[in-house]
């Protein structure tokens, strides 16, 4: 089966530990690293819940790498209110035995793309300070990049604040860098993020298997949905990874995007230009510094859940 390589870059929460076990497991994702970067929790807590999860998956050495441990401007403001003061829904999980890598995360992106005899994916699903860090050390190996696959972002309402998703919240400074990169970007953001999940029925069904990483989803997924009391509990960021290969599953479209950068109520918000060329062409007024991005607007539901309970239980039916 022909790979698709990719680099995670992650702030390791549940949302992102679904996203981990599916590139980690799914026979045509080659996952060359992954990147740590501060957000859902502080950064040595996100890299230590990585390193659970790639246990969970049975991963083999996957290079793993600390990146920013702060925004660009400002202070942290961390999502333990959803995940656990760990992250990971204070569930106690064995520390991984796995060592992190030595390289800064900027340099560990630098050495994987140029290293790379194929073409790479980009796939941020947390906040973008890695990346724009990335972007600015080393423009001539991002060139080489061949797309940025990224959650994050909304093209109607956000959820850190009425305007603004999280990622982009966190760091709309460094947002506002990869979004006018020249990389080619697909957004992933909140108009689909909710909607493929997971049930307490699928936990009980994966639960039923004797391998890891189903026994660690299940115990996951439980959680989520008693701490949040809710049901189903988003598979969240791993839609992200779902669509580097399987792009038939979902319905894009382009549009002019730019980040809000500024103090007021819309900070962090990814203003998209949805209006029609009819529209366009009598008000000709363009957003300043935007740049054209594929933003995902709907997705094949049931076939996205079932491409990720099919990956992370071989026994699924």
């Amino acid at each position: 089966m022909e790979k698709t390589s990719i680099i995670l870059d992650v702030d390791t929460g549940v949302d992102d530990a679904f996203a981990v076990l599916f590139a980690a497991m799914h026979p045509a994702i080659n996952l060359l690293g992954v990147t740590c970067v501060d957000g859902n929790t502080n950064v040595d807590q996100v890299i230590a819940n990585t390193l659970k999860v790639l246990d969970a998956a049975g991963a083999g050495d996957i290079p793993v790498a600390r990146g920013a441990v702060r925004p660009l401007l400002g202070k942290s403001e961390y999502a333990e209110y959803v995940h656990g003061a760990d992250g990971m829904g204070d569930l106690g999980i064995t520390p991984s035995h796995r060592k992190v890598d030595s390289r800064s995360a900027i340099e560990l992106l630098r050495d994987l793309i140029e290293e790379s005899k194929e073409p790479v994916t980009l796939v941020p699903i947390a906040p973008l300070t890695n990346i724009a860090l990335f972007l600015r050390a080393f423009p001539e190996t991002a060139k080489k990049l061949h797309r940025i696959v990224l959650m994050g972002g909304s093209a109607s309402a956000g959820n850190a604040t009425a305007a603004a998703e999280f990622n982009v919240w966190h760091d709309p400074e460094a947002a506002a860098i990869v979004f006018q990169s020249g990389v080619p970007i697909t957004m992933y953001g909140l108009d689909v993020f909710m909607r493929p999940g997971a049930t307490s029925e699928n936990a009980a069904k994966l639960l039923k298997s004797s391998e890891s990483a189903p026994q660690f989803a299940a115990t996951l997924i439980q959680a989520f949905i008693e701490r949040l009391h809710v049901s189903p509990i988003t598979l969240g960021d791993y839609g992200a990874v779902a669509c580097v290969i399987h792009p038939e599953l979902f319905t894009t479209e382009v549009f002019d995007v730019v980040v809000d950068t500024s103090q007021g109520p819309a900070r962090g918000q990814t203003i998209c230009d949805r209006r029609a060329p009819f529209l366009k062409s009598i008000e000709p007024n363009d957003l300043t510094d935007s740049a054209a991005v594929r933003v995902i607007l709907d997705l094949d539901v049931e076939a996205v859940e079932q491409l990720w309970f099919k990956t992370i239980d071989k026994g699924w039916l």
